[in-house]
C-alpha cells in the first residue's frame, strides 16, 4: 500500500489505542535498513512507523552530510518500497532539537508543501519536536508554532516534556537531573492546554517515565509507567475522555515486557525502537566476517571468495536480522498480525 496518508495515519494511531496495543517506529539510516524495516513489518503482518533522525538523514546524504536531503532521499523511497507491500506505513522525523528547527523539520514541511501543490502525497506524516533541553515555557512556545504549520499541512507533531535519559544520535543527557526524567500531571495539562488550541492540530506526547536512550542491562533503568496513567487521568478528569493523549514511548532499550504491556493500557501507540535494531543489523554482518574471515580477505597471496565479501552477501544477512528483530518488536507490542486495509 501507498505510504499512509493524515486520515489513515490517526486510524491507525486511534485502533492501537482502542486495541491497548502500539506501533513500533524504527529509525532508518540506509537503504538497507529501510528495507528491513519494511520487511520486518510485513514478515510480522503488522502496521508501522518508519522515522529518520538528523543524524540519519545526515548519514544517508554521504560526505554532504545534509540532513534535509537525505531524509527526503530515504522518504522517497519509502513510498516506492512500501507500496508493493500489503501493509500500512507511516513516515516520521524523529527528535529534531530546538536549534534545528528551521535547518531540518521547516524544510521538510516547506518540502510537503510544494509537493502537495504538485498533487502529490504528503512526505512525512509525522514531525518530532524535541523541546526538553529549553525550559517548559519556550517548549511550548514552539511546540504551538510548529503544529499551527503542521495542521496546514495535514502532519501530526510529536512533542515531548521532561527529558529521555541516555545519549542517542550526538545528544547527551547523560547528567540530567533524575527529577526531570519524569514528566509530572502538571506538565501533561499544561502540553494540553497549549496545543489544544490549534484548531484541527493532531499530536503525539512523548512523556517521561525515567526512558533512558540506549541499551542497559536489566535493572539499570528505572521505569514509572504508572506517571504515564497519573498524567492521563489528570487531563481526562479535567478536559474529558477526548483530550487523552495518543502517548509515545522513547529509551525502551531493556524495559521488561511487562512494563511494556503496562504502557499500552496507559495509551502508548508508538515505541522507538534503534538501539536494538541497530545490533540486530551488525551482528550477522561480525558473524559473517569472523566466520569467512579468510575468504573476505585476502589472506597471504590468496583472492578470497567474491561471494562472501560482496557487500550484498553480508548486508543481506544484516536486513534479515534486523527485520527477525522488528518482528519480535511488533508481537511485544501486540501489533503483530493486526494489519488492516485502511
Amino acid at each position: 500500500m501507498p505510504i499512509v496518508n493524515f486520515e489513515q495515519y490517526q486510524k491507525m494511531l486511534n485502533r492501537a489505542k482502542e486495541g491497548q496495543f502500539a506501533y513500533p517506529a524504527i529509525n532508518i539510516t540506509t537503504t538497507d535498513t529501510l528495507n528491513a524495516a519494511i520487511e520486518g513489518f510485513a514478515k510480522a503482518k503488522s502496521d508501522g512507523i518508519i522515522q529518520v533522525s538528523t543524524g540519519g538523514g545526515a548519514h544517508a546524504s554521504g560526505n554532504l552530510k545534509d540532513m534535509v536531503l537525505g531524509s527526503i532521499i530515504l522518504a522517497e523511497q519509502a513510498h516506492r518500497i512500501a507500496a508493493k507491500y500489503d501493509i500500512n506505513i507511516a513516515l516520521h522525523t524523529d527528535h529534531c532539537q530546538t536549534d534545528k528547527i528551521n535547518s531540518f523539520m521547516v524544510p521538510l514541511i516547506e518540502e510537503t508543501t510544494r509537493r502537495r501543490k504538485a498533487g502529490l502525497p504528503n512526505l512525512f506524516n509525522s514531525h518530532m519536536y524535541d523541546g526538553s533541553a529549553v525550559s517548559m515555557e519556550e517548549n511550548l512556545k514552539h511546540s504551538v508554532e510548529l503544529l499551527k504549520l503542521c495542521t496546514e499541512n495535514d502532519i501530526i507533531l510529536e512533542v515531548e516534556a521532561g527529558v529521555v535519559g541516555g545519549e542517542e544520535d550526538g545528544v547527551n543527557a547523560e547528567h540530567v537531573g533524575k527529577e526531570k526524567l519524569y514528566t509530572t500531571p502538571e506538565d501533561m495539562l499544561k502540553v494540553y492546554e497549549a496545543l489544544s488550541q490549534v484548531k484541527g492540530g493532531r499530536y503525539m506526547f512523548a512523556a517521561t517515565f525515567g526512558n533512558v536512550h540506549g541499551v542497559y542491562k536489566p535493572g539499570n533503568v528505572v521505569l514509572k509507567p504508572t506517571i504515564l496513567k497519573e498524567g492521563q487521568d489528570a487531563v481526562v478528569a479535567k478536559y474529558g475522555k477526548e483530550a487523552s493523549f495518543w502517548l509515545v514511548f522513547h529509551g525502551g532499550s531493556g524495559s521488561s515486557v511487562a512494563e511494556i504491556h503496562e504502557t499500552l493500557e496507559y495509551g502508548v501507540v508508538k515505541m522507538n525502537i534503534d538501539t536494538d535494531t541497530q545490533y540486530a543489523f551488525t551482528r550477522p554482518v561480525v558473524d559473517h566476517m569472523f566466520v569467512n574471515y579468510d575468504k573476505v580477505l585476502k589472506v597471504e597471496g590468496e583472492v578470497g571468495v567474491k561471494g562472501l565479501y560482496d557487500p550484498r552477501a553480508w548486508l543481506k544477512a544484516a536486513r534479515t536480522g534486523m527485520a527477525n528483530r522488528i518482528v519480535e518488536a511488533c508481537e511485544t507490542l501486540k501489533s503483530a498480525g493486526k494489519t488492516v486495509k485502511l
